[in-house]
């Protein structure tokens, strides 16, 4: 299971290593929202929630799916700018269909790629109310969201701008002042191996699940997902983040430019499990399925009904699959009114190990 993008048609200087102060506000702010995923921030995850105002605070939560499960393909900027203001003013340039169907994939969920080929929320009675019904599936304050974003999609905007903007003032910038020299180091060292040994070094030196193929036409992301996507004349860019391991993001949707974040660092080594654990684990996970399903789960909690649309797959099929995932111990279920939900037992992933997590994690 991989992302291919092809390379073909970009010139090599349209391959592109640089920093963005967007793309690491959207990791602390996933950070913030998943501190399960990043324990080595969870003091830092801690210490901001202490200190943030409660209205900024509420704000944070009512747009956490744009970060949280994955994030909005507006979030990680293709071509990255020197301030997170001139990043922002590029987001105000997208136009309002871009824009909310961007953030529907991560408050819906859903396959990036039908969701740009289907019709517009904004235009079409069904679509909207079909985006309406799963963002509810996954909660009040995500369908209200949601519902704000369909009705009124230029107020949502600038408050989500005016939220990251107060996120500067209340965290970003001291932090990204402690991540800049690691970034700027990072990015020093990958675009000497570009411009010195070519592309396949430089990919090798930014994870080992990122490869160049042998004819050269394409770069591979080993991810559980099996998807493409071209780069075209645009190119590929690359964004270190110190706030981002063990996750490895990838915009892939069609019509967006391919962009990866990478982590400047690899996790260190997990806790040992017992054998009867691991076994007992790895039977359920001894299926592709099964993984993709943890993969949907990682980045938060799921129907029966939305896992089967992500994947598609039935619903029967995949309530067997989550029935063996459960036995295991690596998920749990609770009921939310008329939906029952699922939902990764971290812990229990991170017992088996540091290469399972960082797998399905990115």
């Amino acid at each position: 299971m991989t992302l291919k993008i092809d390379i073909s048609r970009s010139p090599s200087e349209r391959l592109r290593f640089a920093t963005s102060p967007l793309a690491e506000l959207t990791a602390m702010l996933h950070v913030l929202s998943e501190p399960g995923h990043h324990p080595q921030h969870a003091g830092w995850a801690a210490d901001v929630w202490a200190a943030l105002r409660p209205e900024l605070a509420e704000r944070l939560r009512e747009a956490e799916f744009l970060w949280r499960s994955s994030q909005a393909d507006f979030l990680i900027p293709a071509r990255p700018r020197p301030t997170l203001t001139e990043e922002l003013d590029d987001v105000d340039l997208i136009d309002d269909e871009r824009y909310v169907t961007a953030a529907l994939v991560t408050t819906c969920g859903g396959n990036r790629a039908a969701s740009s080929a289907a019709p517009s929320p904004l235009a079409d009675a069904a679509a909207r109310e079909r985006a309406l019904d799963l963002a509810q599936a996954r909660g009040p304050r995500q369908g209200a969201f949601a519902e704000r974003l369909l009705t009124d999609p230029g107020a949502v905007r600038a408050r989500v701008r005016d939220t990251l903007e107060q996120c500067a003032d209340a965290f970003f910038d001291a932090a990204w002042a402690d991540v800049t020299v690691r970034l700027a180091t990072d990015l020093r060292l990958k675009n000497d191996l570009l411009r010195h040994q070519g592309l396949g070094p430089a990919l090798t030196s930014v994870s080992g699940a990122i490869t160049l193929a042998p004819d050269g036409d394409r770069i591979i992301v080993d991810k559980l997902q099996d998807k493409s996507t071209t780069a075209h004349t645009a190119g590929v860019t690359f964004i270190p983040s110190v706030f981002g391991r063990p996750h490895l993001v990838a915009v892939h949707t069609p019509g967006w430019q391919p962009v990866v974040q990478y982590p400047v660092a690899e996790p260190g080594p997990s806790e040992p499990v017992s054998l009867e654990t691991v076994t007992l684990r790895l039977e359920a996970l001894a299926h592709p399925v099964r993984l993709r399903l943890l993969r949907t789960l990682a980045r938060g909690p799921h129907t029966t009904g939305e896992l089967a649309h992500t994947w598609e797959l039935s619903p029967p099929e995949v309530s067997r699959h989550l029935t063996v995932l459960r036995r295991a111990g690596l998920l749990t279920t609770e009921r939310h009114g008329r939906y029952v939900r699922n939902t990764l037992n971290l812990p229990g992933l991170t017992a088996l190990g540091t290469d399972l997590l960082t797998a399905v994690l990115r």
